[in-house]
C-alpha cells in the first residue's frame, strides 16, 4: 500500500514538474525569484515546482488596442482607435520580465499615450485625417521606442496605427466644406478649359475654311477657267442624254431634257 501511495506521488510530482511550450510560445525558468538566461521554445521544460516555476510569453505579433482622445496643435481633442502592433524579441525575454514584469503591456500603453500627446500636439487635427497621418503614426513609433529603450531592451515595436478618426463636429463640417469648394473650382476648371478648348477648334476651322476659299480663288485663272469648260462639253458630247446648252462660248449653262 506504501508504494503505491509513494509511486502515485512520484508520478504527481514527475507532471507538475514539467512545462510544455507551445508553437509561438517561448518559456523562461524563475527559480527563487532569478529569471534564466536560456529560452525554451518547442518543447518541454522540467523544473522543480517547489523553487521554480516556467513563464510562457507569447513570440507572436500583438496588438494592443486603445481608444484615446489625443490633443492637437489647435487645443482641440481628436478621438481615435489605436492599434500598438509589437513583438517580444525572443532572446531578451528574460530582460523584460525582469524590467518590466509580465504586465509590460501596460508600461508599453502608459509609454504610448506620453509619446502620442506629445507628437500630436506639434500637429493641427486636419493633419491626423490626412496624408500626414503616416508622419504622425511613424513619430510616435520612434518616440516610443526610444522611450521603451531606457527602461527594457527586447521589446520589437512594429507599427503604430491610428484608425477610426473622428474629428470635433464644426472642424470636420469645414473641411468638408472646403473639400466641396476645391472639387467645385476643378470641376469649373474643367469647363472654362474645354469650352477654350472648343473655341480654338471652330477658330481653326474658320481659319482652315478661309484659307481653302482664298487658295481656290488664287487658282480659278481665265485659263483655268478655259480648259474646265473644253473640258465639260468633251463630257457632254459623249453623253446620251438630250441637253440644251447655252452658252457663249466660255462657259455652258445646261438644261437637262428627258427621253
Amino acid at each position: 500500500m506504501k508504494t503505491k501511495i509513494f509511486l502515485l506521488i512520484g508520478t504527481l510530482l514527475l507532471f507538475t514538474n514539467c512545462a510544455v511550450i507551445r508553437p509561438g510560445e517561448a518559456g523562461v525558468k524563475q527559480t527563487l525569484g532569478k529569471f534564466s538566461n536560456k529560452v525554451s521554445t518547442q518543447g518541454t521544460i522540467f523544473y522543480n515546482p517547489f523553487i521554480s516555476k516556467v513563464i510562457k510569453e507569447s513570440t507572436q505579433t500583438n496588438n494592443i488596442k486603445l481608444i484615446l482622445s489625443l490633443p492637437s496643435k489647435e487645443g482641440l481633442s481628436v478621438n481615435s482607435e489605436i492599434s500598438i502592433l509589437y513583438r517580444l524579441e525572443l532572446d531578451k525575454i528574460p530582460s523584460v520580465l525582469e524590467n518590466l514584469g509580465q504586465d509590460y503591456e501596460s508600461i508599453i500603453t502608459s509609454v504610448f499615450r506620453s509619446a502620442s500627446s506629445d507628437v500630436c500636439a506639434k500637429f493641427f487635427a486636419k493633419d491626423m485625417h490626412s496624408g500626414m497621418r503616416a508622419k504622425i503614426e511613424e513619430e510616435i513609433k520612434t518616440k516610443m521606442k526610444g522611450n521603451l529603450e531606457k527602461q527594457a531592451d527586447g521589446i520589437d515595436l512594429i507599427a503604430v496605427l491610428m484608425k477610426s478618426i473622428q474629428l470635433p463636429r464644426g472642424l470636420a463640417n469645414s473641411i468638408e466644406r472646403k473639400l466641396q469648394a476645391e472639387q467645385d473650382a476643378m470641376r469649373m476648371e474643367f469647363v472654362i478649359q474645354q469650352a477654350k478648348l472648343e473655341a480654338d477648334r471652330k477658330i481653326i476651322d474658320a481659319e482652315g475654311a478661309r484659307d481653302a476659299q482664298k487658295i481656290l480663288s488664287e487658282g480659278l485663272t481665265e485659263e483655268i477657267i478655259k480648259i474646265r469648260s473644253i473640258e465639260a462639253f468633251n463630257e457632254l458630247s459623249r453623253s446620251t442624254n438630250s441637253k440644251v446648252i447655252i452658252t457663249d462660248g466660255k462657259t455652258p449653262f445646261l438644261i437637262e431634257t428627258k427621253d
